[in-house]
């Protein structure tokens, strides 16, 4: 990219990640190479043994969790903070090693909301990335900081959702 912009893909509708995976697709789809980070995301899903199809697609987790932020103790998220710590200090590394030409921090807003990520650094990162690096974040409810240094802002906006029947995840579809 000649310029790298910010992406922030929020709200409280379903397709934020599915956003991020689109765009990852259509970049490497022109021969880019992208890095593709989830946070408060370990389980198996469909769409990571899609990306596993791309050679230009790599993708980094975290350690699986048996619970969400909301059921853990203070000393979980506190474990959570410490391993999201590391999984950035990766990519850090990954960027520097590699040339990227899109990150994607999937999730990272949430994490930040939730006391399991620094919302601080993520702020200092995206204030010294990469000029040409290209960067979405994607979550609920981002910070006035963030939305003012992005240059895209998309809110996806759940006007009916089958979980609110009783219909759980369905594999294929939200997992």
């Amino acid at each position: 990219m000649e310029h790298g912009l910010i992406h922030i893909y929020c709200g409280d509708g379903k397709g934020k990640t599915t956003a991020c995976l689109g765009l990852s697709i259509r970049c490497a789809g022109h021969g880019n190479k992208v890095l593709f980070v989830q946070f408060l995301k370990s389980r198996p899903t469909g769409e990571l043994n899609s990306l596993k199809l791309f050679k230009n697609i790599e993708v980094m987790r975290g350690k699986e969790t048996a619970k969400f932020t909301f059921q853990m103790t203070d000393e979980e998220k506190k474990e959570v903070l410490q391993e999201h710590e590391l999984l950035f200090d990766k990519v850090i590394e990954r960027i520097s090693e590699e040339k990227f030409d899109l990150l994607v921090l999937d999730e990272v807003i949430g994490a930040c909301n939730t006391g399991v990520f620094n919302e601080d650094r993520l702020v200092d990162f995206l204030k010294n990335k990469q000029h040409t690096l290209e960067v979405v974040l994607s979550g609920r409810n981002p910070d006035k900081r963030l939305v003012e240094m992005a240059d895209y802002v998309s809110e996806v906006c759940k006007r009916k959702h089958p979980k609110d029947r009783g219909i759980p995840a369905r594999v294929g579809i939200e997992k």
